[in-house]
């Protein structure tokens, strides 16, 4: 009979998690090209309970954001951590990290993404950069693609509703197996391929009047993207046999407003067009509640001979998932459309209306785990809060380590289950630019960064009240939180 797990495992992979579109800057050093993230302007009237959508929009207004000179754009600035990784990553040293998952930017090595050969300048950082993180004493989990789609490729073939688009992803992913061959185990090909029509600009690459029929377009370039998946999966089992593929979701399972029967169906619903990517990819096939929403809403999904064998052939090894909060299903209110979910009112709101829920942690990893079975990685959890430097240039976060220790609590109910978690990299240990805002002063780091939301500041770093704390959670393997 099997044994309870006690607690973490010896060789859980504690760490962080960051984004290369929002912490490299330099978007236009060593050859590297505009990316859908560069033109995500910052907007100081911005209102941060409602943002929609991260960036993008009509392709007239993508074009002229790339000859703004009035805007500022912070995602092509971030911290420059493409000139301080070496002195970052000794932080995170410092406090213990056996895990550092960054991203490549895609127009780092295809500035433009069409090229037949890659950008040298490029590849020659990213050998730096992953050489660091393992002298560090770190695994590199590494994004290939995150939100830093080539910006050429939006423009001038539509993202990934263009078939075209495999090809171009397969042939930069290729370049990145091949380079790294031996250096990373762990690879998560798209960050968050659910987080749709959210993010459908970064992820997908698709404009706001691409189609008539935008929802359509959408799960058309999804499915473009589940494709270049699986071709990826692929040719991994022959570039490097011991290279780990996997997804990536945000996490948007909800919860019922009540035990009305309506509300309880709707949310199940919902959920289940949530798990439709992770079925897709995990599973190996479009399951037929999709292709019954899809008949029902007017989506035709066109595919070539052989992708449903390729699919089926090629499922993903390991599932991460980014989790910062929950909502709920209201069927007076709320429709099957993705994400449309009304507030808690028994969760406490943040000012970007992110309402904190460690039991939804539970919840939703147990669900995953009893669907897929394959080893869970929590890939992005953490709170971005306006954070106050004391006179003595102290930054006592108990906010932050409090949401932490709450959610690294549920983690380990998960663990006891039986569940196999195999690690957690809390979302941005080092201050970055927001995602969502594109601002700095959404800060989630253990390490505060000395820049405003214009850029403004000296660029130093201070460690937060929280450093030590993450610090000590590591070095006990979480048991003393």
């Amino acid at each position: 009979m099997k044994e309870v797990p006690k607690g973490f495992p010896k060789d859980f992979l504690w760490g962080g998690a960051v984004a290369a579109c929002q912490i490299e800057g330099a978007y236009d050093v060593d050859g590297r090209g505009l990316s859908t993230s560069d033109i995500h302007a910052y907007d100081k009237n911005m209102d941060r309970a409602h943002i929609e959508k991260e960036g993008g929009g009509t392709l007239a207004g993508i074009k002229a954001a790339v000859e703004d000179k009035e805007s500022y754009f912070p995602k092509r600035y971030g911290i420059d951590f493409y000139h301080t990784y070496k002195s970052d990553l000794a932080l995170m040293k410092e406090m213990g990290f056996k895990a550092f998952r960054t991203s490549i930017s895609w127009s780092r090595i295809y500035p433009n993404g069409d090229e037949e050969t890659p950008n040298e300048k490029g590849l020659e950082f990213y050998d730096h950069l992953i050489d660091e993180i393992i002298k560090d004493g770190m695994e590199p989990i590494i994004t290939m693609s995150h939100y830093d789609i080539p910006l050429h490729l939006v423009t001038e073939y539509g993202g990934f509703a263009n078939r075209k688009m495999i090809d171009f992803f397969v042939r930069y992913a290729t370049t990145l197996l091949e380079r790294f061959k031996g250096k990373v185990k762990y690879w998560i090909v798209c960050n968050q391929v659910n987080l749709v029509p959210t993010v459908q600009f970064g992820s997908l690459g698709i404009y706001d009047d691409q189609a008539e029929n935008m929802e359509e377009l959408m799960y058309q370039a999804v499915h473009n993207q589940f494709v270049a998946g699986a071709k990826v999966v692929k040719l991994a089992r022959e570039i490097d046999p011991d290279a780990i593929m996997g997804t990536m979701v945000a996490d948007g399972t909800m919860y019922p407003a009540t035990c009305n029967p309506e509300d309880v169906v709707l949310t199940m619903k919902k959920n289940r067009m949530q798990y439709y990517f992770t079925d897709v990819q995990l599973r190996g096939e479009y399951p037929v509640y999709a292709l019954r929403y899809f008949k029902e809403n007017n989506i035709s999904i066109q595919m070539e001979e052989g992708d449903e064998e390729l699919l089926k052939e090629n499922p993903m090894q390991f599932l991460t998932i980014s989790y910062y909060y929950t909502k709920i299903v209201d069927s007076t209110k709320n429709t099957i459309k993705a994400f449309d979910g009304s507030q808690n009112p028994y969760l406490k709101p943040t000012p970007w209306e992110w309402r904190a829920d460690p039991l939804g942690l539970y919840n939703s990893l147990s669900q995953y785990w009893d669907r897929y079975q394959v080893p869970l990685m929590i890939a992005e959890n953490g709170l971005g809060a306006l954070d106050k430097i004391e006179e003595d240039g102290s930054i006592h976060d108990e906010y932050r380590i409090e949401y932490l220790r709450e959610h690294i609590k549920q983690l380990k109910e998960c663990i006891k289950d039986g569940v196999d978690v195999i690690g957690y990299l809390s979302w941005g240990p080092i201050d970055i630019v927001s995602s969502s805002s594109a601002e700095m002063s959404k800060r989630y780091g253990y390490i505060y960064v000395d820049l405003d939301d214009f850029g403004k500041g000296s660029g130093k770093r201070l460690k937060k009240d929280s450093f030590y704390w993450y610090k000590h959670v590591i070095e006990t393997n979480g048991e003393d939180l």
